[in-house]
């Protein structure tokens, strides 16, 4: 007759490979919402701009005389930050970008990862990073987590070398992290 802890052993290796594979389904579902997301922004942008160059004309004498008004240097800086800081959007790393472009969210991410790395320590799970940021780490705020830290990594900002353990990536935010 098998003993108890056998059949739980039995039971929980059956799980854990049950959970495994769910998470392994998350990530690839994950990678094809994140590129039908971005098609679906460019077709947003696309008629956007068709109603534009379609729409009716002010056909002022200014107008026709000066052409369309160009914005000044302050609006044009504003709308570059807007635009290069939407709330949900990850930037795609590169040499010169500061984790300022990113939401607060991210941020708190990459200042943790950061933190770790001048400690030289190492990588940290989601459950860590809840933990770390005073949340309770229950499934639903660590998958949150979870799908941030996968889009930083998807992004360059981080390095995800072992499954669920994220670093800093070696060209990410400029630290040279990874360790």
């Amino acid at each position: 007759m098998p003993s108890v802890v056998g059949l739980l052993e039995q039971r929980e290796l059956g799980a854990r490979r049950r959970v495994d594979k769910l998470r392994e389904e998350a990530d690839r579902v994950q990678a094809e919402l994140a590129v039908a997301e971005r098609e679906w922004k460019e077709w947003v942008i696309a008629r956007s701009r068709v109603g534009e160059v379609l729409g009716p004309v002010d056909e002022t004498a200014d107008h026709a005389r000066t052409g369309p008004a160009r914005p000044t240097q302050g609006q044009a800086a504003k709308a570059s930050s807007a635009s290069a800081r939407p709330k949900a959007q990850v930037p795609v790393w590169r040499e010169g970008l500061d984790a300022s472009v990113l939401s607060a969210d991210y941020q708190r991410i990459l200042q943790a990862l950061t933190d770790r790395h001048h400690l030289h320590q190492g990588p940290l799970t989601c459950q860590e990073m809840a933990v770390i940021f005073g949340l309770d780490a229950v499934p639903s705020k660590v998958e949150a987590l979870r799908s941030k830290a996968k889009r930083l990594v998807a992004r360059g900002w981080l390095a995800e070398r072992q499954p669920g353990r994220f670093t800093l990536a070696r060209n990410g935010s400029g630290q040279g992290g990874g360790s």
